[in-house]
């Protein structure tokens, strides 16, 4: 289809068949065709989630990990990082806190640490369903089939996988012994499972291009994700990547009302990475096509060690008792209005409630 000029009624009726070439001259949008792609995302947004958005707490329960990836400060050979590990009270009791506080849905994120084993993990989970009516998301990295299966057994409702580049070549550089196949096909076991699946990727990798964009968007469509998770790349100073160049705040957010287009009853975050590089990259998502905020749950004195990349604007907030009503007034603020329900996507939603509290 044409992009030339952006008739309403045309794209959203015709949104999932945007071809490569479409995505890659919308990426390429300057100017007043980019502030139409931006409201006609937020359009879309209004069309397909309604105004509700959803709030899902993050705790991040250890930064021990495997892996070597070349844009993570939890990287393997980070020995400047202090690491640390939550206990199951820690974890259970920062849960009751944010389930209290109103989140619907609390993430359980890590890095790949197999301390934290398949039958923990499910027994950490089972004890969260049993005590809070939230949903439950996991971000625990590439583990084995039977670990996916026995976290859906015991009541895990999500799993979020980023992909971070559609490119094979490109991911397969950055992340050292892992394939993007494997990433894939991971993502197709969580569906195969019952998993509402979650990836997503980030804007501004060095050696991505615009064509690489475009094939993390058809990707993400390709693949059905319950959400798309899309922030720009912040470099780390205890990486490899240090000296690179950091993702721009424009093009992820053309990115992520592309992806808005291309998948309209998605959840889309208004990511934390974006926070942290402007000041109001959360507000500017959330007219950009996003429907979620992440608050981050974790107490602070593990949340200052969770350092993927540098300057995280979750470091400088309170906790949860004073941070969720500080969201909660943004996302009001903003126009929209905190969502009650647990969020699970594929439906629209009525927006008869603008008034909810």
């Amino acid at each position: 289809m044409r992009t030339s000029h952006m008739g309403a009624p045309a794209v959203l009726e015709n949104s999932r068949q945007l071809s490569k070439e479409d995505i890659i001259r919308l990426l390429q949008s300057e100017g007043k065709d980019s502030e139409r792609l931006f409201a006609l995302a937020d359009a879309t947004r209004a069309r397909g989630v309604g105004d509700a958005v959803h709030l899902r707490g993050i705790i991040e329960f250890s930064n021990y990990c495997v892996k070597n990836c070349l844009y993570c400060g939890l990287r393997k050979d980070n020995n400047r990082l202090e690491r640390y590990r939550m206990t199951t009270d820690e974890i259970l009791e920062t849960a009751r806190v944010g389930a209290g506080a109103g989140v619907r849905t609390i993430v359980l994120q890590s890095g790949e640490d197999p301390f934290f084993t398949g039958d923990i993990l499910a027994r950490l989970i089972g004890e969260l369903k049993d005590r809070h009516d939230t949903a439950i998301t996991v971000s625990v990295g590439e583990r084995t089939k039977s670990d996916y299966r026995l976290m859906r057994k015991a009541g895990a409702d999500r799993y979020l996988l980023k992909q971070e580049t559609a490119d094979p070549v490109l991911f397969a550089g950055l992340r050292p012994g892992t394939t993007l196949e494997g990433r894939k096909r991971r993502l197709l076991w969580l569906k195969e499972l019952g998993f509402l699946i979650g990836s997503g990727g980030m804007v501004g990798l060095p050696g991505q291009t615009v064509e690489t964009l475009a094939e993390d968007i058809l990707l993400m469509r390709d693949l059905s994700v319950e959400m798309a998770g899309i922030g720009p790349f912040i470099p780390n100073s205890d990486t490899p990547l240090a000296e690179c160049a950091g993702g721009d705040v424009n093009m992820t957010l053309k990115m992520l009302a592309i992806a808005r287009l291309v998948m309209p009853f998605a959840h889309l975050p208004a990511t934390t990475a974006l926070a942290s590089i402007h000041t109001e990259g959360r507000q500017m998502a959330l007219r950009c096509g996003a429907n979620v905020v992440m608050p981050d749950i974790t107490p602070v004195q593990y949340k200052k060690l969770y350092r993927i990349y540098p300057h995280k604007i979750s470091i400088a907030e309170d906790g949860v008792i004073e941070s969720i009503p500080r969201v909660s007034r943004m996302i009001l603020d903003s126009g929209r209005y905190v969502a009650r329900d647990h969020g699970h996507g594929g439906k629209p939603v009525s927006t008869d409630c603008k008034t909810a509290k």
